[in-house]
């Protein structure tokens, strides 16, 4: 059930993808044909301050959405592979405290089970059941801790990736390079000057 909720979820992007993408191209041919047809327009490219909360928003509603959103699709593999294999180990955690803990039910009600030495199965005792129950549990714990620890990671990445979009520095940062004359030894000095407005 997992696997087929997953595999829609990655066609829904991809297709989402797809579509974005010709849209871009039909823009970038739109302009252009007009700049060959000789109509130069400048174009201003506003900074959309909701921009952060709009792609964080949507990789909380659905992880690696906002990595789609902020038009970086390589990371959205690595989100999913990061949340896949918390999943992974919660479930089976889950499964191995379960087989501890149905066979510990069947040791105390004096029923055969799987750790009672018969059948080629290794003989556990009533203690080490309880003790391997109480080690899947905490391993259980800890996988959903990290696992949501990973989920508000994605969303904070998405986020601070908006943040940081080139074109809101595209404007504010400047950089010129320069020769200056280093009096102290008489020699031409490369230089690098930076202007960043705020």
């Amino acid at each position: 059930m997992l696997q087929k909720i997953t595999f829609s979820l990655i066609i829904c992007i991809f297709c989402w993808n797809l579509c974005h993408s010709q849209e871009e191209k039909k823009d970038k041919k739109k302009k252009k044909d007009q700049t060959e047809e000789g109509i130069l327009t400048l174009e201003s490219q506003m900074i959309d301050p909701l921009s952060p909360a709009r792609a964080a928003f949507y990789s909380a509603v659905l992880p690696g959405l906002g990595q789609a959103y902020n038009k970086k699709y390589w990371k959205i593999p690595i989100v999913y592979a990061a949340l896949g294999t918390g999943v992974y180990f919660i479930v089976d955690n889950q499964e191995k405290y379960d087989r501890y803990q149905e066979a510990y039910k069947l040791r105390i009600s004096g029923r055969p089970d799987d750790f009672d030495g018969t059948g080629g199965n290794p003989n556990i005792s009533e203690d080490g059941l309880i003790r391997a129950q109480e080690i899947y549990k905490q391993n259980r714990d800890l996988s959903v801790f990290i696992t949501l620890g990973l989920y508000a990671l994605n969303i904070i990445e998405a986020n601070v990736d908006a943040h940081l979009d080139d074109r809101a520095f595209n404007r504010n940062l400047s950089w010129r390079p320069s020769l200056q004359f280093n009096p102290v030894n008489n020699q031409a000095v490369a230089s690098l000057n930076l202007k960043f407005d705020f």
